[in-house]
């Protein structure tokens, strides 16, 4: 590590005042810093928004599930209300991660493998910073890249809850991240899948599937359809062609199991 300064905000407020210059904000710290350890990022400041109360909890608000930006994954996984998302919480990591690792670090990150992403764009979900509300499907820009300016932060995200849902994760055994994740939701409009771990592009929707499941929510809904491998990310855990291949077999598990 190097040396830098911490500041430990109490207000949402007091966190955007502190994030001028070279600071970075650090949520549960489980990707920034193994990040400064690699020196991949060398910010002079970190603002920690881990005592933020605003940015703390689980409501309901209507239909939507709202939770703040600093829950941790632990908290949201012993929660319940929306299940598909509690259950995917609870496979996140190991015990240590999910009790340090916040939701708005995870999505802020977008990193390709995570599985939040996949639940956020797989429930059409909002995304809640300082400034505004960012749709899902706009928030997500590509591989480590996100709608997110300077200086701002997500305080919350609101999942509007489907009629049922569900999450299936190929897990990588060294990291828990998803070699491929797919999450289903379906909603009194249509079905929304979104995929994470597989493409170079980041977190996206499979919209031919989405398509076929809404006109019949089954497993055998997806019998014709295939998975274009060209963008598929290829590394040593598997090919572009076994990733696509297994978009299709996770979405018909997880159709399956929200079934």
């Amino acid at each position: 590590m190097y040396a830098f300064d911490i500041e430990r905000p109490e207000t949402i407020a007091e966190a955007v005042a502190a994030l001028g210059g070279e600071a970075q904000a650090l949520g549960g710290g489980q990707t920034l810093i193994p990040t400064l350890k690699a020196r991949l990022a060398s910010p002079d400041k970190l603002v920690s928004l881990s005592s933020i109360s605003e940015m703390q909890g689980i409501r309901l608000e209507g239909r939507d599930l709202w939770i703040g930006g600093a829950t941790v994954h632990a908290d949201v996984a012993n929660d319940g209300t929306y299940a598909a998302l509690s259950d995917l919480a609870a496979h996140i990591g190991d015990p240590a991660v999910r009790n340090r690792g916040t939701i708005g670090g995870s999505i802020a990150n977008n990193d390709p493998a995570a599985c939040y992403p996949a639940a956020a764009l797989g429930s059409g979900a909002t995304i809640v910073t300082n400034t505004r509300e960012i749709a899902a499907d706009d928030f997500f820009q590509g591989m480590f890249d996100t709608a997110l300016n300077e200086e701002e932060i997500i305080t919350a995200v609101k999942f509007p809850i489907p009629e049922v849902a569900n999450y299936q994760k190929f897990v990588q055994p060294a990291s828990r991240f998803a070699l491929v994740g797919v999450f289903v939701a379906k909603y009194a409009d249509g079905v929304r899948v979104a995929v994470t771990g597989a493409s170079n592009e980041g977190v996206h929707r499979w919209s031919a599937a989405e398509d076929a499941l809404s006109s019949n929510f089954s497993a055998g809904a997806l019998d014709g359809l295939s998975v274009p491998s060209g963008n598929m990310i290829a590394d040593l855990h598997g090919s572009p062609d076994y990733r696509a291949h297994l978009v299709k077999v996770m979405t018909g598990r997880a159709v399956a199991q929200a079934s």
